[in-house]
C-alpha cells in the first residue's frame, strides 16, 4: 500500500530580510555563484522557523545581528527544477548606520547595492522583482509566484 505522506507537498522553504532605505530602495545583494542579485537569506534547516533562519543567514552573509521584526509576504514559488518552495519575506528594520558594519561573506557573496525599485528588473530574476516590488509597495501578504492573492487584514 502506497504512503499516503507523498500525497502531501513537502516544500522546500526560504526565509530572506528585506532592507528598505529612507529613498525606498532595496538592499540587494550578489552571490558568487550566480549571475543575477537577491534579498538577503536563504533556505530553511530542518527543525528551524523561517525566522530563525531569516536571522542566521543575515549574521552569515552580512555579518550583522538583526532580527525580523515582521513578516512582510509569503510566496508560493514552485519551480521545475526546486519543486514546491514557499519564500518567507521578513522586515528585519531600517540598517541606518548599521549598513556602515555591513562584512560580506566573501566565500558566497561578492557585493551589495541599494537599489530602487524601478530598477529591479536589472538586477534579479522576474518573479524575484515581483515578490519585492509587490512586497515594499503593497505591504503584507500572501504571494503566488510574487503576485499578490491576499492581503494582510480584511
Amino acid at each position: 500500500m502506497p504512503d499516503s505522506s507523498e500525497a502531501f507537498a513537502t516544500p522546500r522553504v526560504a526565509a530572506g530580510a528585506l532592507f528598505l532605505d529612507d529613498a525606498g530602495r532595496i538592499l540587494l545583494v550578489h552571490p558568487t555563484y550566480k549571475d543575477t542579485w537577491d534579498i538577503p537569506g536563504g533556505y530553511v534547516e530542518r527543525g528551524e522557523s523561517p525566522a530563525t533562519a531569516c536571522r542566521r543567514e543575515v549574521a552569515e552573509e552580512l555579518n550583522l545581528d538583526r532580527a525580523p521584526v515582521a513578516l512582510l509576504s509569503v510566496d508560493w514559488a514552485p519551480s521545475d527544477k526546486e519543486g514546491d518552495k514557499l519564500l518567507f519575506v521578513f522586515d528585519c528594520g531600517r540598517l541606518g548606520d548599521d549598513a556602515e558594519r555591513i562584512r560580506l561573506a566573501t566565500n558566497e557573496l561578492d557585493r551589495w547595492e541599494w537599489v530602487a525599485l524601478d530598477d529591479l528588473e536589472s538586477y534579479v530574476i522576474p518573479r524575484l522583482a515581483r515578490r519585492l516590488r509587490t512586497t515594499a509597495q503593497d505591504g503584507p501578504g500572501y504571494l503566488e509566484h510574487g503576485q499578490a492573492v491576499a492581503r494582510v487584514g480584511r
